[in-house]
């Protein structure tokens, strides 16, 4: 899964910019100007989705188009993919650990969005659930 997210910026009636994430419906953001609402796009979006890996919900699949997007960092799509990976395979912390060798306290530091685990760590456990990282590098937006 790409995470790729395709959001809107409109001005409120206020005059404050508002952005939305039609798959996310959870991130949602203002700015006083249209450039602070793109600046906030990429932290409402992150904190959204973690925000739904602690309620243990699916991560909604971004949908094609849109006039801005946010690409959500390696580090963070990794671990978004782990966490949806495990939710496919029925697997909680503990078992997750026991597969990987690990205590359970490093699989809760690996799904922490906020945490700076190193990307071959995530890579091995996403190998280990049948899936395998793929990067790509494309121009800026």
């Amino acid at each position: 899964m790409q995470f790729v997210y395709p959001y809107t910026v409109r001005q409120s009636e206020d005059g404050a910019w508002q952005v939305r994430f039609r798959d996310v419906p959870e991130a949602l953001t203002e700015g006083e100007t249209e450039a602070e609402a793109h600046a906030l796009a990429t932290d409402v979006l992150v904190a959204a989705l973690g925000g739904l890996t602690k309620l243990r919900r699916d991560l909604p699949v971004p949908s094609a188009g849109g006039e801005f997007f946010v690409v959500v960092p390696i580090l963070q799509s990794a671990k978004l993919a782990l966490y949806q990976a495990m939710r496919e395979h029925g697997l909680n912390k503990v078992t997750l650990a026991n597969k990987l060798g690990v205590q359970e306290g490093e699989v809760r530091r690996m799904l922490d969005l906020d945490h700076q685990t190193k990307i071959g760590t995530l890579e091995n456990a996403l190998w280990q659930l049948g899936k395998q990282m793929a990067s790509e590098v494309r121009k800026a937006a």
